[in-house]
């Protein structure tokens, strides 16, 4: 099973600049989840069109013209029975599309797959307090699906440097957006609960290593950069990951896409 995320930042961009076709064209690539749409299904009519024969397609779109939204791509085959697409979560009203999940059995076992895009949260006191809230309740979801049976495997832009191995600067970040305290803290109570963030599973020392670039001041350029974007499994799955990795040589947004084979 291969898994991609990417925060594409305008799936029509994306696609205009030929850089959707180029990573779906990625070998053997079971599902593509795509963060920050920033388009109504009625808009993509187009992309649609050119990929349905070879991919089942899914959009979550927001509310809001032009902002958030998420989507997913799965391959056309016969692995995958009892296929179903849902979006949000209970108890929460998703009006921005920040999840989109699959769910599958495959060899008599249960999956879930969700693609997120978690709040910001730099909006405004309130966006801040609901980016928090946010992050509750989803870890709530996720650890009652994988109580339910399922294999849950879990990507996006967490919008969250972990620690300070994954940012360029630190010490000069203590009191931004994306590595506060709060949030920080948030993903330590993930790891807690026997969530593991792949790449630092298998990469703990690793530097330099990032998913998000500023279009400020050539910054992709110079590698000042930030991790935010991940891929989370179950601690018992670890043994059965086969490749993590960060294509950071990917353009077309100022993500790069996170890969992981299972």
């Amino acid at each position: 099973m291969k898994i991609i995320s990417w925060n594409v930042n305008g799936v029509r961009a994306v696609e205009r600049k030929g850089e959707l076709e180029n990573i779906l064209s990625t070998p053997n690539l079971d599902f593509l989840f795509i963060q920050e749409i920033k388009s109504k299904p009625e808009n993509l009519s187009e992309i649609e069109e050119k990929y349905s024969k070879d991919w089942i397609i899914s959009w979550h779109s927001a509310e809001k013209p032009g902002y958030a939204g998420t989507g997913i791509f799965i391959r056309r085959t016969e692995n995958f029975q009892n296929l179903a697409i849902k979006t949000g979560m209970d108890n929460f009203s998703d009006t921005e599309g920040r999840i989109i999940q699959t769910d599958f059995s495959q060899e008599n076992i249960n999956y879930s797959l969700l693609g997120v895009y978690f709040p910001n949260g730099g909006k405004s006191p309130l966006a801040w307090q609901e980016k928090l809230v946010f992050y509750d309740l989803f870890l709530d979801y996720v650890n009652l699906l994988r109580s339910s049976g399922k294999v849950v495997i879990w990507t996006g832009d967490i919008n969250c440097a972990h620690n300070e191995i994954d940012l360029s600067h630190p010490k000069r970040n203590m009191k931004s957006i994306g590595f506060l305290p709060e949030e920080r803290a948030w993903i330590s109570k993930v790891i807690k609960n026997n969530w593991c963030d792949v790449w630092r599973e298998k990469f703990p020392t690793k530097i330099e290593t990032y998913s998000w670039w500023s279009f400020i001041s050539g910054a992709r350029e110079r590698n000042v950069g930030w991790r935010i974007d991940y891929f989370f499994i179950d601690t018992k799955m670890l043994p059965q990951v086969k490749t993590i990795s960060y294509l950071g040589k990917q353009f077309g947004s100022d993500h790069c896409p996170v890969l992981l084979e299972i």
